[in-house]
């Protein structure tokens, strides 16, 4: 009878106290299967997979050593947490990552015990390892707190806030540094030079090297005194290290993805620390899996793929991208006007300011993870007579808001921010959902705030911010391909604060602010046919309000409901305030205003999130005969 064969190391693990129990070389086994498995994973449902790859090694380490949930391991971001939810109890679920009703593609409190604080923004692990290490100390959780923080989110100033904070505190707890030379662009600034300089030193590399076979091998009276000869060494090569001279002891750089480095030091680590504790590992991004680590982002974000080839299974469209039409569209307008320059944060390839960038090399500036840095620098910029396009995706814009209050709004300065990912985004969910920024931005005075109903109106909107040199200016747009519109040969500057009648109608007026508009003007057609054709508005602007035509629908129309792609507290509660102003509802006015719900959507496609918020065709067509009191039956579900 043959034997069979060995069950995989992986089918062993259910929990992270399994693995307690296996020897190293098992370990190194199950972090073999588990590079496997995450592969596998990713090419199911899309996500990021190049972070994750790189961290294996460490997440075994990291569980193997500590005691999670116990001890509490934090993940920067959480784009690297997928091979953390598989070794914790979450492997059968792995290929519902970023579904709906599926595991979070971050970390996320509600899903597990093991993800003891969410993420998705980058820069906050240490600050909440602060907090679980303080927590203990007065009595509240106990247990170690872990911060795995990577070189590009260690360019944000919120980092280093957080470890100034912990050198004076002196408790103990670890920040693991992944350097992995990548963050989703290639990092920038002077600490990703450092850090290149730090373990590139040679010398440092041999004595580390020698002294950890050799330090041991001494009598016990001369090992603390080769234990000096290594640090001094040390302090000569690399001209010693900011994170001690911030209160952390440093251990590294070690070889992440080898467990001989990352078990030992970790254990010692563990046993022996009393004060915050720094380990810097060296990982390769995308490790272990050829089209990765070919890639120029190593695989960071990507679609469905095979396996085999690392082919992406991307749907075909015949409509450009709003990202792309904004990238050829900001080019067009700095040929003809060499004060344009544009600014990003970390972002360049998701702004579509690689693009920008190519053509524009010396005016393109990518600021690495630090949107206040970006917002003031723009300010800057501004105020020294350039015409700076500050590109961020609004959910990252919210980091820099008192910088947009405080350095532009209050000076007026012409800074033009190009928001990006407006509304819902579909699988990244709740935590990058773009549903605040029109609610934040219109509050401020000698603010415009602009939104594309399409991606023809995206390019007049760029033409009008670049043209627009009096305060600052915001043109928001969603994520994904346009509507298929016809495009125009050129932006041309709109007037401000003016919308457009898109179809006259009787009875009921439906405003739209955004790229909701298809929708409303789908639910339109369908009221036609029941023989009640509404008037449809583009606002294009919710600051200024188009205060003549919101009147005049208002005078003429039994009826007026206002639709966008963001919270309460944005463009229909300032039309709300004008026409309380103006004493409209005193004259009998029925006014609705449909808002994204007072909920975070969880992940889920587009499509399936705008349902949940009551803002497709069929729920705006219903919310019409809704508010003219007419019965819905045999309304299409």
């Amino acid at each position: 009878m043959a034997d069979r064969p060995p069950t995989p190391m992986l089918d062993r693990v259910n929990l992270p106290a399994d693995l307690k129990g296996l020897s190293d070389r098992e370990l190194r086994q199950l972090a073999d299967e588990l590079r496997a498995e995450t592969i596998s994973a990713v090419s199911v449902t899309g996500g990021h997979l190049g972070a994750g790859l790189g961290v294996v090694e460490l997440t075994v380490a990291l569980h193997a050593v500590f005691s999670a949930p116990r001890d509490k391991i934090i993940w920067d971001v959480g784009h690297q947490c997928y091979p953390h939810k598989i070794l914790t109890g979450r492997r059968d679920r792995i290929r519902t990552l970023r579904t709906e009703g599926g595991l979070s593609g971050f970390t996320k409190r509600s899903e597990s015990p093991y993800d003891p604080f969410g993420a998705a923004h980058s820069s906050t692990s240490i600050s909440a390892a602060l907090g679980f290490t303080m927590a203990a100390d007065l009595g509240g959780d106990p247990g170690d707190a872990i911060a795995v923080i990577g070189d590009g989110s260690m360019s944000a100033g919120m980092a280093f806030e957080a470890m100034n904070n912990a050198g004076h505190l002196k408790k103990r707890m670890f920040v693991v540094l992944n350097d992995n030379e990548m963050s989703i662009a290639p990092p920038v600034g002077a600490l990703s030079s450092y850090l290149s300089r730090l373990y590139a030193q040679q010398p440092f590399q041999e004595l580390r090297s020698a002294a950890k076979g050799m330090v041991s091998l001494l009598p016990e009276p001369l090992q603390e005194g080769a234990r000096r000869a290594k640090e001094m060494l040390k302090g000569m090569s690399v001209g010693g290290t900011m994170f001690e001279e911030l209160g952390f002891s440093y251990v590294g750089p070690i070889d992440g993805h080898d467990l001989d480095q990352l078990l030992p030091v970790l254990r010692t680590v563990h046993e022996r620390a009393t004060g915050p504790m720094l380990i810097h590992v060296i990982t390769k991004k995308g490790k272990g899996y050829a089209p990765a680590e070919n890639a120029a982002d190593r695989g960071h974000a990507r679609a469905k793929f095979d396996v085999i080839t690392g082919e992406q299974k991307k749907a075909p469209s015949n409509a450009p991208s709003y990202t792309k039409v904004f990238a050829q569209s900001l080019i067009k307008e700095a040929e003809a006007d060499s004060k344009i320059v544009a600014i990003t944060a970390a972002m360049p390839d998701g702004t579509g300011l690689d693009l920008f960038a190519q053509r524009f090399p010396k005016r393109t500036f990518d600021v690495g993870i630090a949107e206040q840095h970006a917002v003031t620098f723009a300010a800057g910029l501004a105020a020294g007579g350039m015409k700076p396009f500050c590109a961020l995706y609004s959910t990252f814009l919210q980091r820099g808001y008192d910088q947009v209050v405080h350095d532009v709004a209050i000076q007026r300065l012409p800074v033009r921010f190009a928001i990006d990912r407006a509304g819902l985004v579909g699988a990244d969910g709740a935590t990058h959902a773009g549903s605040f920024d029109v609610a934040f931005l219109a509050n401020l005075p000698g603010i415009i705030v602009m939104a594309a109903a399409d991606e023809a109106e995206l390019v007049h909107m760029i033409a009008t911010a670049a043209a627009h040199n009096d305060g600052p200016s915001a043109f928001r747009f969603p994520r994904g391909e346009g509507v298929g519109v016809e495009m125009p040969a050129k932006g041309i500057a709109l007037e401000i604060g003016k919308g457009r009648i898109m179809r006259e109608g009787a009875r009921v007026a439906i405003l739209s602010f955004g790229t909701r508009l298809a929708e409303v003007l789908k639910a339109a057609e369908s009221l036609a046919a029941r023989g009640m054709a509404p008037t449809v508005a583009d606002a294009r602007f919710a600051k200024p309000l188009d205060r003549d035509m919101i009147l005049n629908l208002a005078r003429n129309h039994e009826a007026l409901i206002t639709i966008e792609e963001g919270a309460i507290g944005g463009f229909g509660s300032h039309v709300a305030q004008l026409l309380a102003e103006e004493g409209v509802f005193d004259r009998g006015i029925k006014y609705r205003s449909m808002v994204l719900p007072d909920i975070f959507i969880d992940q889920a496609s587009p499509e399936a999130m705008y349902r949940v918020a009551g803002m497709e065709a069929a729920q705006i067509e219903a919310k019409v005969l809704e508010t003219l009191g007419i019965g819905v039956v045999g309304l299409r579900a």
